[in-house]
């Protein structure tokens, strides 16, 4: 009997330290990214470099699609609470929509998707968002 209960609590606490171990910060240093505000639908419905505009951004993020940042690179990046509980960071980005940023903050990895803990985010300053509709 002993045994089982041994096996019991062992099998979720190995469970527990693989998944903290899978959603360690990239880095313990602020890393600083540059990309677009944009929808997250967007961003991988239709392959998009850059948002189609400001107005389309802002659109799809006030009808509750998350606001992602999107580096030159492709690389996607999940905007990500660094509280507890955790709350949604589009308030945050919304002024930004379909605008490019310099985004300072720190970096979790999971599984090849990223997210970003925002310390401090501006537009870049040749950024004009577009003036296509969507």
């Amino acid at each position: 009997m002993k045994r089982v209960h041994v096996f019991t609590l062992a099998v979720p606490l190995a469970l527990l330290l693989v998944a903290a171990s899978t959603a360690q910060p990239s880095s313990t240093n602020t890393v600083k990214i540059e990309g677009y505000v944009l929808d997250s639908s967007c961003a991988y419905t239709k392959n998009l470099d850059k948002p189609i505009s400001a107005a389309c951004a802002r659109s799809c993020a006030k009808g509750g699609s998350p606001l992602v940042i999107l580096t030159s690179d492709g690389t996607v990046y999940w905007p990500i609470s660094g509280g507890i509980p955790a709350a949604g960071q589009n308030r945050r980005l919304m002024p930004f929509a379909g605008e490019k940023v310099t985004v300072s903050g720190k970096v979790f990895q999971r599984s090849g998707s990223k997210a970003i803990v925002i310390e401090k985010i501006e537009r870049v300053a040749s950024s004009k968002a577009a003036t296509k509709t969507h």
